[in-house]
């Protein structure tokens, strides 16, 4: 039975290096990336889980770290880490301009 989640990712910090300008580190220690999705089952820690962006042109994997129900949301909170040691930009920048995808600041 399909169950509905909400990914909670980590992705890693990157460096943005351009010929003309100095380069620019992203610092991501202290933002998650958030989306709603439906799985065939609930995902096990160290299970890896496919994602997408751009309505399924980009896709990448994640590994799952944990689930917890959350009881105000109704659903399982499924937190996970990019599968990747390094983000690429375009793969980056896919997930701040994607719709279904939000960008959350850690308290």
């Amino acid at each position: 039975m399909p169950t509905k989640i909400e990914v909670n990712m980590r992705v890693p910090t990157l460096t943005v290096r351009s010929q003309n300008e100095p380069d620019k580190r992203i610092d991501n220690s202290a933002v998650r990336f958030t989306k709603r999705i439906e799985v065939p089952a609930l995902p096990k820690p160290g299970e890896m889980l496919s994602l997408s962006t751009d309505g399924g042109k980009t896709t990448f994997e994640c590994t799952v770290t944990r689930s917890d129900w959350h009881e105000e949301k109704g659903l399982f909170v499924v937190a996970c880490t990019y599968a990747k040691r390094s983000l690429t930009i375009d793969t980056y920048s896919a997930l701040v301009n994607d719709n279904e995808w939000t960008m959350k600041q850690l308290l």
